[in-house]
Order: structure tokens, then C-alpha cells, then sequence
């Protein structure tokens, strides 16, 4: 059985989310995880939050090409049934409201994979520490303090960006 850490572990080592990731267009986005979305667009900039699923699109010609992939783990800490889209629920069931950091590097190294730290990421800002999978370029975002409704060593977010891809290949 599949599960939210499955989940986690999987974006982080393939940069991929229901086999949509970088490059993909917003109907890929659709035919993965669904309609129900919020889109924001500026100019040639196009914002899509599915929740927990946060995409970047630029608009490239008549094309509208992904460059940033962002899941936004911290949001699950308020509500977890609204900011999982449904098509990940069905794959991998209930997510937690929160993820710890060990637990998400143990579940990378059972992919083959490990984690470093970020080496300018020494005394990061707002108690949050940035780390990355080698192997993917994916960029893993912890937060290091307590907070009202965070506990210290909970992943805050995951991130994918065409940048890291190059690095990591």
C-alpha cells in the first residue's frame, strides 16, 4: 500500500507528481490532478494551487510550459481533506497533517537516494533550512522551530525548478 511519505519520497527523487512534472502544459496538470484549482495570471505568468500542489507556468509562444513545481506541505497542518486533490488521495489515502524530516530522508534513501544540506543555506532565515536530493535537484524545506500550529523538524515544502533539473543531470 501506498502512502503520503510514498508520495513525498516519489516528487523527491523523480520531480513528478501522477506523471506530470516540468515542461508539462496545464491540461497535463488537469489530466492528473483535476479541475478543482485556483489559477492566477499576470501577464504571461500563470499560478495554479491545487493545495498541497502549487504549479508555475510561462507562457511560451501559444505553449504555457511548467518551470516550478512546489508542494506546499505546511498548508496540511490547517486542513488536510481540502489541500490533497483528490486524485492523490485515491493513489496514496489520507496524507498527515505534517511530515518529519527524518521520516521523509529514510523513505529518499529506500529509493536509492540521500539528502544533503544546502551549503548557502548555513543559518537560514525564518527557521527554515533548505536540503537537496542530489540525485533530482529537488529541494526539500524544513523547518528547524517550533511554531503555534508547526513542530521543529517538520518539512514545510518541496520544490522542483527546471535550474535544479540541469544541476542534477
Amino acid at each position: 500500500m501506498t502512502s503520503d511519505l510514498d508520495f513525498y519520497a516519489h516528487v523527491a527523487t523523480r520531480g513528478e507528481v501522477l506523471g506530470a512534472g516540468i515542461g508539462a502544459q496545464p491540461a497535463q496538470w488537469e489530466a492528473a490532478l483535476g479541475t478543482d484549482h485556483l489559477d492566477t495570471e499576470e501577464a504571461d505568468l500563470l499560478r495554479r494551487d491545487y493545495g498541497l500542489v502549487e504549479l508555475s507556468f510561462q507562457r511560451d509562444d501559444d505553449a504555457w510550459p511548467c518551470f516550478g513545481v512546489s508542494l506546499q506541505v505546511h498548508r496540511l497542518s490547517q486542513d488536510t481533506a481540502s489541500e490533497v486533490p483528490a486524485p492523490l488521495r485515491e493513489v496514496y489515502g489520507e496524507f498527515a497533517p505534517a511530515v518529519r524530516f527524518d521520516q521523509l530522508t529514510d523513505a529518499i534513501a529506500k529509493l536509492g537516494h540521500s539528502v544533503e544540506p544546502e551549503p548557502d543555506a548555513a543559518g537560514a532565515s525564518a527557521g527554515i533550512h533548505r536540503h537537496r536530493v542530489p540525485g533530482s535537484g529537488v529541494r526539500i524545506f524544513v523547518r528547524v522551530r517550533e511554531g503555534a500550529r508547526w513542530q521543529a523538524d517538520a518539512v514545510w515544502r518541496l520544490s522542483v525548478s527546471p535550474a535544479w533539473w540541469r544541476e542534477a543531470e
